[in-house]
């Protein structure tokens, strides 16, 4: 979700008295609903619920069950100045126009960020509507928690996505999934706008770092994980997971965030579709809109995503909400609708069930009604959307319980899984480079010297959507540990930790150290303001890392970015740890690897460029007859690299038959032996190629993969499954628009350098 509207503060809403306490759901019931109605018994089917208080419902309040509208338009003076709950605002917004939906953006919290008082701004909402409302109709309250609970001041931040995609472990995506959910739960939320199942394959874009990486298979898979993960949660009070961006968000014409892309049917179904379907797959209930366009026509309106492909293809019955006045942007900034009843009526015949149009509530219920009146769109229609929301409403038992125990919230919330949120950070960190292996640092290292802004910067350690939508607002510090803390509580006793504050305090002080850590990085951002044209390590900072290089003393390079920057004069240190934006246990994190604590894991989910201008750059990138330097696949770092402090062997890889037919899955099992003095966890890859194809196919494509731990010497048999979806490509000419198949041929399976050939007939 973007714009100005994201661009607030933490200061946020004072709640009213009257939602502090816990009361019992649908007080009381209309006369004209008659005695005891249907949807009012928690013992009836869900579809009966349903059906009886939809057909109860005028159609203004159907329509506005389909708006989602932001929590700053219920206080103060109804715009965005903060304050006290206002009646009017309420009453506007939750009876008037009935809205089903709010949500609190990136900086919308309460005026004293808490746990608890985000649990007594819910409950306030929640309360108003179930009282006010005609038919005693709760809302559905939605947040970004991205990466923890991370608007909360004091929640425990997680690695953002980018991070947990390195760590390749599905089990640490649902764990931190579930986490989320529960602080979510526990401040009265029930709807999380996560995960992002985007791949990112543009170094240059600005939503780089809210994705699991540039492989659909890595993508989909952790995004599945995490969608079971906070669909899964325990606890009293159910969230929804939502898959976002649907679909095709991080291809931007030229790298900047929402400019409109193109893209072949192929690819579009071969590689950005995937990712979502797995998220999909995994039980996800909601689904948000890419707010860009594709082919010319923007995902909002589009009846071929929204339809054909989300509802006909991917058989998703769930909830379909807009981005962030992407909606009214039909007309306003797509120009593909004369006025704004016919900008809403193109999104919901597209398929869209609820618009995150957190500016007007008026705007929308009239811009709705007019549609209707106008012919363009059948009240049919928006009774299948208003099913759709009315039905998850019952499914989080809203109607029953619509209220949290806001007194419960800070012990819920604050230090919650901190040790879980240490584990993902540490699987996260990527070991790039180990020369005359000066990592983990030796015991008889006497002097360290930390230098670099980003050593002592919890701020832009955790990233964007941190607190605030552009990442932690200025005077307000996240608890956490950064990395210069991190070092100085790991050191052993009698090794010196010392702080540059200058790049000259650092040069003079490295010429008698064992070991200098430069801590380089990007300032935390979110969205456009994100966007890097030039993805690459400042000047002053390449200029340190050089001056410190040339003390002829060791020198370890950590990375905090949300991307692979082009590291420049940079490069070359004896140790280069990608750290990426690990949260609020970063510090620990990268002190674990450091000393060797921890045996890095991490693997790179995506590609490293030598030098601007490469972008993007992934490592399926198709064969050609280009021959010019970096033309093909020429990364500093390739995609899956990672260092370790000891050693594995790929013994062998087999397949459980020679051949297959087009609708088989096939059976592998890879030997792995950890032929080092440590124990640690091996990342177990499976990568396909066909030696000829009549569609061009990369020269390697991630078709399954396995984490596992294997302590010194031991070896294992792991077993991989790869069905066919993720061999079938869009096949015909450069018009190909037809299903996904198996090709038939043969495929080369290829684990570590060890591969096996099966034949598919």
């Amino acid at each position: 979700m973007p714009a100005k509207a994201r661009r607030l503060r933490t200061k946020g809403l004072l709640t009213l008295a009257t939602a502090a306490a816990c009361v019992a759901a649908v007080a009381s019931v209309p006369a004209q609903a008659g005695d005891n109605p249907t949807y009012t018994n928690p013992n009836a089917p869900v579809d009966l619920r349903v059906k009886d208080l939809l057909h109860r419902m005028t159609l203004a309040e159907k329509i506005g069950q389909m708006d989602q509208i932001s929590v700053v338009r219920m206080q103060g003076d109804c715009q965005w100045s903060g304050g006290d709950f206002t009646q009017a605002c309420l009453k506007s917004v939750l009876v008037d126009n009935a809205a089903g939906s709010v949500l609190s953006g990136g900086g919308a919290g309460p005026a004293v960020n808490t746990p608890e008082n985000w649990a007594k701004m819910v409950n306030a909402v929640q309360k108003y509507a179930v009282t006010n409302s005609r038919l005693h109709i709760p809302v559905l309250y939605g947040v970004d928690a991205v990466h923890g609970h991370n608007n909360v001041l004091g929640a425990t931040v997680f690695p953002q996505e980018i991070g947990i995609g390195s760590s390749w472990d599905p089990a640490l995506a649902q764990a931190t999934g579930a986490s989320t959910a529960r602080a979510v739960a526990a401040t009265g939320i029930d709807w999380n706008f996560a995960p992002v199942a985007d791949i990112a394959r543009d170094q240059r874009w600005g939503r780089y770092y809210e994705t699991y990486g540039e492989d659909p298979l890595l993508a989909g898979t952790l995004a599945a994980s995490s969608v079971k993960g906070i669909q899964g949660a325990d606890g009293e009070k159910k969230v929804v997971a939502t898959v976002k961006h649907f679909a095709g968000y991080g291809e931007p014409g030229n790298g900047h965030d929402r400019v409109p892309g193109d893209v072949s049917i192929r690819y579009l179904q071969d590689t950005l579709l995937p990712s979502y379907k797995a998220a999909i797959d995994a039980g996800a209930q909601t689904v948000m809109v890419n707010s860009g366009a594709v082919n010319g026509i923007p995902a909002t309106g589009s009846h071929y995503l929204l339809t054909t492909v989300l509802r006909k293809q991917f058989g998703f019955q769930g909830v379909v909400v807009s981005d962030w006045q992407d909606v009214r942007a039909l007309q306003t900034s797509y120009h593909v609708a004369a006025d704004y009843p016919e900008a809403i009526a193109k999104a919901v015949n597209a398929g869209l069930d609820m618009a995150m149009e957190p500016y007007d509530a008026q705007g929308w219920s009239d811009g709705l009604k007019t549609a209707v009146d106008r012919g363009l769109v059948t009240q049919k229609r928006i009774d299948e959307s208003v099913s759709r929301i009315l039905r998850l409403k019952f499914q989080l038992g809203l109607f029953e319980h619509p209220y949290v125990d806001a007194s419960k919230a800070d012990g819920a919330v604050l230090g919650a899984d901190t040790t879980l949120a240490r584990q993902a950070a540490d699987e996260s960190q990527v070991l790039l480079r180990n020369d005359g292996n000066v990592l983990p640092v030796p015991a008889s290292a006497k002097k360290i010297v930390v230098a670099g802004s980003y050593a002592d910067d919890i701020n832009d350690q955790v990233g964007g959507w941190t607190v605030g939508w552009q990442g932690v607002p200025d005077g307000v510090q996240e608890p956490g540990t950064t990395v210069l803390q991190g070092i100085k509580a790991a050191a052993p006793s009698g090794t010196q930790v010392v702080q540059a504050k200058t790049a000259d305090d650092a040069v003079a002080q490295a010429k008698d150290a064992d070991l200098t850590v430069v801590v380089v990085g990007e300032k935390a951002a979110a969205e456009g303001a994100a966007d890097s044209p030039r993805p690459e390590l400042s000047a002053d900072q390449q200029a340190l890392v050089k001056s410190l290089k040339a003390t002829g003393k060791p020198v370890v390079t950590v990375v905090i970015a949300g991307r692979p920057l082009v590291l420049g004069d940079a490069d070359g240190t004896q140790g280069l740890l990608m750290s990426w934006l690990p949260g609020s246990e970063g510090g620990k994190a990268v002190a674990d690897v450091l000393f060797g604590s921890y045996n890095p894991s991490g693997r790179l989910n995506a590609s490293w460029p030598k030098d601007i201008g490469n972008e993007p750059l992934y490592y399926q990138q198709l064969p050609g007859t280009n021959g010019g330097p970096e033309s093909s696949y020429d990364a500093a770092y390739p995609f899956g690299a990672g260092l370790s402090y000891t050693t594995y062997d790929f013994a062998s890889i087999k397949a459980g038959s020679a051949s297959a037919r087009t609708k088989d899955t096939i059976h592998l099992s890879v030997g792995v032996t950890n032929s080092g003095s440590r124990a640690g966890d091996l990342v177990v890859p499976v990568y396909v190629s066909q030696p000829s194809s009549d569609v061009l196919s990369p020269s390697r494509k991630l078709v399954a993969f396995a984490r596992v731990h294997l302590d010194a010497g031991q070896s294992r048999t792991v077993g991989l499954d790869v069905p066919p979806s993720r061999l079938a490509v869009t096949p015909g000419d450069i018009d190909g628009t037809g299903p996904q198949t198996v090709a038939r041929g043969d495929y080369v399976f290829t684990a570590g350098t060890r591969s096996t050939t099966v034949t598919v007939r």
